[in-house]
């Protein structure tokens, strides 16, 4: 019988060549049914210099393997200069339109400048929310801002393999669909699934934590967007994952929740590539002038994601970590 199984797979192999005219791309498609992957995502590389360390710091340390960098951030020419040391990261785009200014002039971009001042975006993510689901939101501006983020990120030097949005705010459509037009004509070929599946967490995990349960009711109410995320990505021929693990934890992530995340994307989940988003950080003076709720968690996630335990964890999980730029 294994004999027979290595002859198919060696013609399937020799096919998969001769189709792509590339050896090993289209050999590891055709095994996607029976593989479970994991790519774990740094999100926020060049909020600051503490920031960009740690991530840098987890991807050397063998558990992150892509992070999405912020084309606003304050240390954004540090985090490119880390990232042209680390061949094997692979980074994406931050795209910011909520809690952040834009790359355009405010006035090239009235409707998303809509904070106090009239030149930053709306501060939480509650008021861009309104305004998505207003249709208060134009489309045009929201692509000419994302291609402006993403130029301005491949200007400095950064080859983009993917993005997703600062606090997922391409889960709604009107939002969604002029960032994929804006990626395809950077020609970025991947992007986050932000839909959290409804088996991320054993029940037992979330009944011992009822500070998730508000979080959980939040991303299960948000699944209603789900196919229609599917439609626009089919429609606009880019690459997804089968869907996110750490939105809920965002804040919250310790050792127990990553083990319990990752029987998850072991076990309980379907075959296929599932993301985890985490948000690694130093908590030091440049975050202290950081407008963000996330803080000492950071600072958590750098200890959890550089630990031999982390790693061992990911080694007898049985998933195979890889990377957006491998998706």
């Amino acid at each position: 019988m294994p004999s027979l199984f290595c002859s198919i797979y060696g013609l399937a192999t020799e096919a998969a060549r001769a189709i792509t005219g590339c050896g090993g791309t289209q050999e590891i498609r055709l095994l996607d049914w029976r593989l479970r992957r994991l790519i774990i995502n740094a999100d926020d590389f060049g909020l600051t210099s503490g920031v960009n360390r740690a991530i840098t710091e987890c991807h050397r340390a063998g558990t992150v393997t892509s992070a999405t960098l912020m084309a606003t951030g304050a240390a954004l020419d540090d985090a490119a200069k880390q990232a042209a040391t680390l061949p094997n990261l692979s980074t994406g785009c931050h795209v910011v339109l909520v809690d952040g200014a834009p790359v355009l002039a405010a006035a090239n971009v009235p409707s998303l400048a809509s904070g106090g001042d009239g030149t930053t975006f709306p501060p939480t993510l509650g008021g861009f929310i309104q305004r998505a689901l207003a249709g208060r939101l134009n489309e045009n501006e929201i692509e000419r801002e994302a291609t402006a983020q993403f130029q301005k990120l491949q200007t400095a030097g950064i080859a983009l393999s993917h993005f997703d949005t600062h606090k997922h705010a391409h889960v709604f459509p009107a939002v969604l669909r002029p960032l994929l037009r804006a990626a395809r004509a950077c020609g970025i070929r991947a992007v986050r699934n932000p839909f959290v599946p409804t088996r991320a967490l054993a029940f037992e995990a979330l009944r011992s934590r009822p500070f998730l349960w508000k979080r959980y009711l939040q991303v299960r109410a948000l699944r209603r967007f789900l196919p229609s995320f599917q439609e626009a990505i089919t429609e606009h021929g880019l690459r997804t994952t089968d869907g996110c693990l750490g939105v809920m934890e965002t804040g919250f992530l310790d050792p127990d929740l990553f083990a319990a995340m990752l029987r998850a994307a072991a076990q309980g989940l379907p075959e296929g590539t599932w993301e985890i988003v985490c948000h690694p950080g130093y908590d030091d003076a440049g975050l202290a002038g950081i407008r963000t709720r996330l803080r000492a968690s950071r600072a958590v996630e750098l200890q959890l994601l550089t630990s031999c335990a982390a790693r061992e964890a990911l080694e007898k999980s049985g998933v195979e970590l890889i990377s957006y730029a491998s998706l």
